[in-house]
């Protein structure tokens, strides 16, 4: 079982806030899902609603400018020609919709990647629970200055944001407050650094745990030292030297 990068400066030192499920928090990491699911995140994020008018949708009277014949000029038709300034626009952007579909198991791989990817790289951190009865935006920024929390966002598991704590969020930069459930591949990987209370990391074992084999890195590093330590110590005998073979005897 891994533990979190972070423990709360409150409790004594000795004490475990959490102890977290591998198959979550400890997932091989995969650069592959990561791509699928923020490529998939940034498609839906796209508005679609670039325009351009071609040639029928060009206001403009559709008078011939020249005569067909006679002028030595090529032939030309109305203003609303694209080769003409002014005029329609030949396979320009029309309103559409960018957004993918991306298997929900995928999905939910890619959530379990990027936090074992945080867990791994120490920027994964637990506290008992995230509120603030006080509601004062000051105080808060400079509890979050004291404990070097900057750049950090902040997940709670709460079934609602505490209306004192959202307020106290919402004025300080470089800080960010969500709900668990509004936690995406993206956000996580876009934050150098992830805060969660208790009811967060409950929330994501609950829904993305799996009953998948997952190796913990510290049993495996220890059994590997054990088993290289036994090798050291180990004696392979000699095998007993060949007796000499008598010399033959002469005729």
């Amino acid at each position: 079982m891994l533990k979190g990068a972070f423990k709360d400066k409150r409790s004594p030192p000795a004490s475990e806030l959490a102890v977290l499920h591998p198959s979550v928090f400890n997932h091989p990491i995969r650069r592959d899902i990561l791509h699928l699911c923020v490529v998939h995140y940034r498609d839906s994020l796209r508005q679609g609603s670039a325009n351009t008018k071609n040639r029928a949708e060009v206001r403009g009277s559709t008078r011939k400018i020249m005569r067909q014949k006679g002028t030595g000029n090529a032939r030309v038709g109305d203003a609303q020609s694209p080769i003409r300034r002014g005029g329609g626009v030949v396979f320009g952007p029309k309103p559409r919709d960018f957004s993918t579909k991306l298997p929900r198991k995928v999905i939910e791989m890619g959530m379990r990647v990027a936090l074992s990817a945080k867990v791994k790289e120490q920027n994964f951190g637990i506290m008992r629970r995230l509120e603030w009865p006080e509601g004062k935006t000051r105080t808060l920024a400079e509890r979050i200055e004291t404990l070097g929390l900057r750049k950090t966002l902040f997940v709670t598991g709460s079934e609602q944001l505490p209306e004192t704590l959202e307020r106290a969020f919402r004025n300080i930069p470089m800080v960010k407050l969500v709900h668990a459930s509004e936690l995406n591949v993206y956000e996580t990987l876009k934050w150098p650094r992830i805060v969660a209370d208790l009811d967060a990391v409950k929330y994501f074992e609950e829904s993305l745990k799996k009953d998948i084999p997952v190796a913990q890195i510290p049993l495996v590093a220890f059994e590997a030292e054990a088993e290289a330590d036994f090798l050291a110590q180990t004696t392979i005998p000699e095998p007993p030297a060949a007796e000499p073979s008598p010399a033959p005897q002469a005729a």
